[in-house]
């Protein structure tokens, strides 16, 4: 909790004066922030832009929203159809978001952010309701102490502050790395809760090419300053991974770094993740091809296909390596004759084996057919 207070002490401070040092300079489209004040663009502090990644139509989380820079370029990105959700646990930040939100729909025609207090790493808790059940029922003993813990978690299962699969996106700007060390696994649990099946993380934030070392961790000033608190290159990954992700990839990764402490590099990157691998492995005699330009590929499930060949998958896989990321990189071959859903069979995910293509094409396979022009239109000879 030492970390955390000096966190918020900093970006209370922060949200009423500009601080240079918290933020990386990061280009904005300039439409998008024509229609935002001044003070929530001086006042707010990232090191990338995860609204680069956004659609049309979504639900967006914003975590550690700040004074809404990226929840007012988002709403714009989304539209009138989508919505934008901004949680921050600092109430100075929050209070700027909140005053400008108004100023922000008159000017695109249309409301779709709000803003709630709670902390990244427990996006049940809503802190709003906490400070009202505090304000009627003080804590003045050790048994009113013992019993908030219960208040707590009834809360988080009678009224969320952000529901399990609601959103369609998760974003972040430069504050996953504010998080103390020992609750950043409980904060990628929290993202992959909230998403729904489907979606998918967005996050920019600000790595390390090596281990900090402790005595940095242990700088108050340095991890408030987005420095000691981040994660390595390689962790910040595997992260995402542990949590349940698939295809994390960084989407965006600045060569320079940001700051150097004392040889350490940190530097700004922006990195995309996929929830949906849930359910059951199932057989339908579906193959894929890995398209190259590797020789060879090793999936998040282990499967190592090599360029060229025909694998057999699961319909869980096959329908993945439908969507991105992967959909550029497999050619994906249906059976002739369709497996239905009722008859399919478990198949056993934790082998890679080729499929030949009698078993998609049918053993009793016999076609012949004629010669046909070329695809691009001109003659073959």
């Amino acid at each position: 909790m030492k970390t955390e207070s000096a966190v918020k002490a900093r970006y209370a401070a922060a949200a009423n004066q500009a601080e240079a040092a918290l933020c990386c300079p990061v280009d904005y489209d300039p439409k998008y922030l024509k229609v935002i004040p001044q003070e929530v663009i001086e006042k707010d502090y990232g090191c990338g832009d995860p609204s680069k990644w956004l659609k049309p139509g979504e639900t967006v989380l914003d975590l550690g929203s700040g004074t809404g820079k990226i929840c007012f370029i988002a709403a714009q990105v989304v539209g009138e159809q989508g919505k934008v959700i901004g949680v921050d646990m600092t109430d100075d930040m929050l209070e700027v978001a909140e005053r400008n939100a108004p100023i922000i729909a008159d000017a695109i025609g249309y409301s779709n952010v709000e803003f709630r207090k709670g902390r990244i790493q427990d996006l049940a808790l809503d802190l709003k309701l906490l400070e009202e059940h505090l304000s009627e029922n003080p804590v003045t003993d050790a048994n009113a102490w013992m019993a908030l813990a219960a208040v707590e978690q009834g809360i988080r299962e009678k009224k969320p502050l952000v529901e399990d699969n609601s959103v369609n996106v998760v974003v972040s700007n430069c504050v996953l790395n504010l998080v103390e060390p020992e609750l950043k696994e409980q904060m990628f649990q929290e993202i992959y809760r909230v998403l729904k099946k489907g979606g998918r993380a967005v996050i920019s934030d600000i790595v390390a090419d090596e281990e900090v070392p402790l005595h940095l961790q242990k700088d108050a000033q340095l991890w408030s300053g987005c420095i000691s608190g981040a994660m390595t290159e390689e962790g910040f990954l595997k992260a995402f991974e542990d949590a349940g992700f698939y295809g994390v990839e960084f989407v965006k990764f600045e060569s320079n770094p940001w700051q150097t402490v004392e040889g350490i590099e940190f530097r700004s990157v922006t990195v995309q993740a996929w929830k949906g691998k849930e359910g059951p492995c199932l057989e339908r005699n579906q193959a894929v091809v890995y398209n190259g330009p590797f020789k060879k590929v090793l999936d998040d499930d282990g499967h190592a296909m090599e360029r060229g060949k025909r694998y057999a998958v699961c319909e869980k896989t096959y329908n993945l390596y439908k969507r991105p990321p992967y959909c550029d990189s497999f050619t994906l071959v249906d059976p002739i004759e369709e497996v239905p859903l009722a008859d399919a069979e478990p198949f056993d995910c934790s082998r890679t084996a080729e499929r030949h293509p009698r078993e998609t094409k049918g053993q009793d396979y016999k076609l012949t057919t004629a010669s046909s022009d070329c695809c691009d239109g001109d003659s073959c000879c």
